[in-house]
């Protein structure tokens, strides 16, 4: 028997504000637990809270950018339930009203081009953390009570773990551009939860879903679905029946585990936030959003392969972060050439990151310092060889590339008056070079420049170089 998946995403993404959605506590993260907290966040008697405006302007840029359709009205509902971190008992999210819906995002999936609906998208404040300690204790920690998050909530369009992988690497990505979230699923500010139903091929009424939340990767999240997959047919191949159910992603044995059985659907008595007036948004505060909107991954895409003539690998190896195409960008503004900007960007950069597990935020390394760097290539000041000593001092030192050169004395030589007569006295000193050149031998010209470069301790410009000796030997 043949079976078809039906999968949906919940995805919340931590809102990049300074501070918190309710409250002026400041937003972190790694601080002392219940240090970025006040009375608002502990929801002592009397307390108020009140609307950080920045929240609606950064939804309203992950909205435009997944083409949303943004209410001009909406309003914040209490959500109700009890959890530990949770001190007022209830959420404050938008249910009735929600900041947008009806968007979409474009996928590619073995070669097919198919599109994936967002139902909505909604803002709401995020509950604090549980720590359970080994001491038979556990702890709260509100430190994350109240930071901002949007939920996007995709419709039930995705048909397969894969579809599901390129849908969050899209989501991300489009996220990620607007500059509205960092989206680092280490640091929990993007989270996923997934629903995944199966049914008898040809049958139309949905099977039962299964609800899998806080996945922490999108591996673990496609793992998990073709896990669930099998999982499901098996109980219906035999006879079963499908629970609706919570589970989670066991990562040591690749299975998704039982947390608990829904008998129904929750009941959280939404009803709208007294304390919190309707917030009306204009249509002319979103055309001033959107013209100051960064510029999409696509949109830079198609500037690096079809502008600059970067490879698409290239291209797409520079944006997989936007902080990493955001820093190639103002290397190019500042004057460098596009593609030894990429080739420095994808193989020095990156392997020095790489290799000392930090991000551009924490090395010296400038754009400004990679355009100069390269400029003094390309003028042929200094080889690529010298190039990489002077990377490897200015990313650690953040000491300027042209004085660096200057004052190291590692300007590349390439007066021809001077380089003439060391060729002069190369070609003469070895008779089987020249014999072997006029053979045929290219490598012949390789070992000749070679000892040139070991006379000038490699600071002769070797394109100068090899056209010198190959005009002495061309006249032999």
């Amino acid at each position: 028997m043949n079976f078809k998946s039906t999968i949906g995403f919940e995805v919340h993404f931590e809102l990049k504000t300074k501070s918190k959605i309710f409250s002026p506590s400041p937003v972190t993260y790694g601080a002392k637990p219940n240090t970025a907290t006040n009375v608002i966040d502990w929801a002592m008697p009397g307390v108020l809270p009140y609307v950080n405006k920045n929240v609606y302007r950064l939804g309203i840029m992950v909205a435009l950018a997944t083409h949303a359709h943004i209410l001009p009205n909406t309003h914040f509902d209490r959500k109700n339930y009890y959890y530990p971190d949770s001190p007022k008992a209830y959420q404050i999210t938008q249910f009735f009203q929600p900041l947008a819906r009806d968007g979409y995002v474009d996928i590619e999936v073995h070669g097919k081009k198919k599109r994936i609906g967002i139902h909505e998208m909604h803002i709401e404040e995020d509950a604090g953390r549980n720590a359970h300690g080994t001491n038979g204790y556990s702890y709260v920690d509100l430190n994350r009570q109240g930071v901002p998050l949007i939920e996007v909530v995709s419709e039930p369009d995705i048909t397969d773990p894969d579809e599901g992988y390129a849908y969050l690497e899209k989501l991300r990505k489009v996220v990620q551009f607007t500059g509205a979230s960092d989206v680092k699923m280490e640091e929990g500010s993007m989270r996923v939860d997934t629903n995944i139903s199966i049914r008898p091929a040809g049958q139309k009424k949905l099977g039962t879903k299964v609800e899998m939340k806080n996945l922490n990767s999108f591996e673990h999240v496609r793992k998990s679905l073709a896990y669930e997959e099998k999982r499901q047919q098996q109980v219906l191949l035999s006879g079963g029946r499908v629970q609706s159910s919570t589970r989670r992603f066991d990562e040591a044995s690749g299975k998704t585990v039982l947390e608990r059985v829904k008998e129904g659907d929750a009941d959280y008595r939404y009803f709208p936030e007294p304390d919190l007036a309707p917030y009306h948004i204009s249509q002319d505060w979103v055309d001033k959003i959107a013209k100051k909107m960064p510029t999409s991954a696509e949109d830079r895409y198609d500037e690096y392969v079809n502008k600059f003539g970067l490879k698409p690998y290239d291209a797409n190896v520079l944006l997989q972060t936007k902080e990493s195409s955001d820093f190639f960008d103002k290397a190019v503004a500042a004057g460098a050439d596009p593609r030894l900007a990429a080739n420095w960007m994808n193989t020095q950069v990156n392997g020095y990151l790489n290799d000392n597990r930090v991000s551009l935020s924490d090395i010296k390394l400038t754009p400004e310092h990679l355009a100069a760097m390269i400029k003094l290539i390309k003028d042929g000041t200094i080889s690529s060889k010298i190039a990489k000593k002077v990377f490897a001092e200015t990313i650690t030192k953040g000491t300027d590339p042209k004085k660096y050169v200057e004052d190291k004395g590692m300007v590349q030589l390439s007066d021809t008056s001077v380089l003439q007569p060391m060729v002069t006295k190369v070609v003469d000193a070895n008779p089987q070079s020249v014999e072997d050149f006029k053979n045929g031998k290219d490598r012949a010209i390789g070992y000749l420049v070679g000892q040139i470069m070991k006379q000038t301790r490699g600071k002769a410009n070797p394109k100068v170089v090899n056209k010198l000796l190959n005009q002495e030997l061309q006249s032999r």
